[in-house]
């Protein structure tokens, strides 16, 4: 089932696998029950990074019932929407800010896909800034990088931010929170206990040597069980 239609009643910690770097990475993430894959198109920085057309395919592989994140750093909507029609996933990443314009041009062009926009967690500061993006965005997703950086960091750092931010960020907001950043089968379990996340989404914290690792998949999933 798609990563938005289980019941919170039923404390089901659902997982996004992110940098999905092929079909075979798709399938084996799929295979241990990944609900939703996170496809990243081209950044500034950061691992993971494939061309629109690989992201297509990966999309068009994969079950209707998985969700598929197109990743984009981009912030002009008619970029945005150029780049979807190219790839055709179920839900945009915005990884980087955009306005509220950029939100009501979105939605009237793609009224069926979902808009997830990344708020990096830098310190007390991101509070207000995820309660801004909870007013537009159908989910928000918590990570570790740095916007303000003369090469923007905005997304696959491994590193971990701070949850007690990330947990008053969860009980401000009601749109599903999506908890990234530095996860891995070793602390995943603490940090769904300290923030209480709609869902847990993880990079490189399953990759050796920058491919996704079926052990650490694995070790991923039995910590979340």
């Amino acid at each position: 089932m798609r990563i938005w239609d289980v019941e919170p009643e039923l404390l089901i910690t659902r997982f996004k696998v992110c940098c999905i770097g092929g079909p075979e990475e798709a399938s084996l993430a799929i295979a241990y029950g990944a609900s939703a894959l996170g496809l990243v198109s081209e950044m500034p920085s950061g691992p993971g990074v494939i061309p629109d057309t690989l992201i297509r395919e990966i999309a068009a592989s994969v079950s209707p019932s998985v969700s598929t994140f197109l990743l984009t750093s981009r912030t002009d909507p008619l970029e945005i929407v150029d780049q979807h029609r190219r790839s055709v996933t179920t839900a945009i990443q915005l990884v980087d800010r955009v306005g509220a314009r950029a939100y009501r041009e979105l939605r009237q062009v793609l009224p069926g896909v979902r808009l997830v926009q990344v708020v990096h967690v830098t310190g007390p500061e991101s509070l207000e800034e995820a309660v801004d993006s909870a007013r537009h965005a159908d989910a928000l997703l918590l990570d570790s990088g740095r916007p303000d950086l003369a090469v923007k960091e905005l997304g696959g750092t491994g590193r971990v931010h701070d949850w007690e931010v990330s947990r008053a960020i969860r009980d401000a907001v009601e749109v599903p929170i999506f908890l990234a950043g530095g996860l891995g089968p070793d602390n995943v379990a603490e940090a769904v206990r300290a923030v209480q996340p709609f869902a847990v989404d993880v990079c490189s914290g399953l990759r050796t040597d920058r491919r996704l690792d079926e052990a650490k998949l694995r070790a991923f999933v039995a910590a979340l069980a």
